[in-house]
C-alpha cells in the first residue's frame, strides 16, 4: 500500500485481505483475549478463600503441631519426631491401620464390582431406566449420618431386627452384626458398599457411553457371547475409569469416619477402630493434639503415595 492510499483510508478501518475481508491486527486480538483475565479468578475467589481458611491453613497447622507437644494456653514445645515415634510404636495405631486397610479394600472392591454390574443393568436411554438410575443414586445424596442410623436399626442384634428376620426366613440364626467383634467390620463394609456403589455406577455409565458401539457390532458379527464382549470390549474400554474410581474409592475408604463413629465408635473391643476414629479420640477425647496431628499427617502421606502410584502405573500402561 502506498503512502497516499494509507492517508486516504478512513481512521479505524483495517486493510483488506485477499477477497475483501478485513484483517484484525494482532494487538487487538491480544487486547481482547487478555483484557478480562481476572474475571475467572473473581468467580473462583470465594471458593479459594474457603479452601484457604478451612483446608490449607489447617493442614499447615496440623503439620506444625505434629512435631510439637501442644499445650493450650501454655505454649507448644518442640519435640521433633517424638510424636511420630510414639504413634508408630502404638499397638492401637497398628490395629487401626490394619482395620482401615481391610475397610478400604472391602469398600473399594465391593462398590466398584456392584457399581459396574448396576451400570451394565441400567445402561440405556428409556424413561424407565432413567427413573431406576435416579432411584439407585439416592443412597449417595442421603446424608451419611442418616445412612448410618438406618443401618444401625437394620443391624439390631436380636431376632426382631430387620436383617435377622430376613436371615430367619432362610433358616439362619440371629447375628450380632455390629455388636459382634467377628462381624462388626464386615457389617460396616456392607454399609459403605451400599452407599458407594451408586456413585461408581454413574461414573461407569459415563465411561460406557464413550465406548465405540462399532466394537460391539463387530464382536457380535464375529460371534462373541455377552461374556466375551464384556471381557474384550467393555473392560478394556473402561480401563481409565477403573483407575479413577480406584483412587476415589480408596481415598473414601481411608477417610471413613462418620459411619464407623455412629455405628460402633470403634467397638466392640476395638474391632472397628480405624485411623480416623483413633485420631479423633487422641485429639478431642484425650487432648493429645500433637500425636493426633502426627497420625493425620501419616494418613495424608499414605493417601498421597497411593494416588501417585496409581497414576504412575496408569501412565506406564498408556505408554
Amino acid at each position: 500500500m502506498s503512502v497516499r492510499e494509507a492517508e486516504a483510508r478512513p481512521a479505524g478501518r483495517e486493510p483488506l485481505a485477499a477477497g475483501g475481508v478485513a484483517r484484525r491486527t494482532p494487538s487487538r486480538r491480544l487486547g481482547r483475549s487478555t483484557g478480562s483475565w481476572w474475571i475467572p479468578w473473581l468467580f473462583l475467589a470465594p471458593a479459594l478463600i474457603l479452601f484457604l481458611c478451612f483446608k490449607f491453613i489447617p493442614m499447615a497447622q496440623a503439620i506444625s503441631m505434629s512435631v510439637q507437644e501442644v499445650r493450650p494456653y501454655l505454649g507448644n514445645l518442640w519435640v521433633g519426631s517424638a510424636n511420630y515415634s510414639e504413634i508408630l510404636s502404638s499397638e492401637g495405631f497398628r490395629s487401626a491401620t490394619w482395620n482401615t486397610i481391610v475397610l478400604a479394600v472391602g469398600q473399594t472392591a465391593g462398590s466398584m464390582v456392584l457399581g459396574f454390574v448396576l451400570a451394565l443393568l441400567v445402561e440405556g436411554q428409556t424413561r424407565k431406566l432413567s427413573f431406576i438410575r435416579s432411584a439407585a443414586f439416592l443412597p449417595v445424596v442421603v446424608p451419611i449420618a442418616v445412612v448410618a442410623e438406618l443401618w444401625r436399626i437394620m443391624y439390631h442384634p436380636t431376632g426382631d431386627g430387620l436383617l435377622n428376620q430376613v436371615l430367619g426366613l432362610v433358616g439362619l440364626g440371629p447375628s450380632g452384626f455390629i455388636n459382634d467383634p467377628d462381624t462388626s467390620l464386615a457389617s460396616i463394609v456392607v454399609t459403605g458398599v451400599w452407599r458407594g456403589a451408586p456413585y461408581d455406577m454413574m461414573i461407569f455409565l459415563a465411561g460406557l457411553a464413550g465406548i465405540d458401539r462399532g466394537l460391539y457390532e463387530a464382536a457380535v458379527v464375529d460371534g462373541a457371547s455377552t461374556k466375551q464382549r464384556i471381557l474384550h470390549v467393555t473392560l478394556p474400554g473402561l480401563r481409565p475409569v477403573f483407575a479413577i474410581l480406584f483412587v476415589l474409592a480408596a481415598v473414601r475408604g481411608f477417610r471413613a469416619f462418620t459411619e464407623v463413629f455412629l455405628l460402633t465408635n470403634g467397638g466392640p473391643n476395638g474391632s472397628t477402630e480405624v485411623l480416623m476414629t483413633l485420631i479423633y479420640k487422641l485429639g478431642f477425647e484425650q487432648n493429645r493434639l500433637g500425636i493426633a496431628s502426627a497420625g493425620a499427617v501419616l494418613l495424608f502421606l499414605a493417601t498421597l503415595v497411593l494416588t501417585v502410584c496409581v497414576q504412575l502405573l496408569r501412565r506406564r500402561r498408556v505408554a
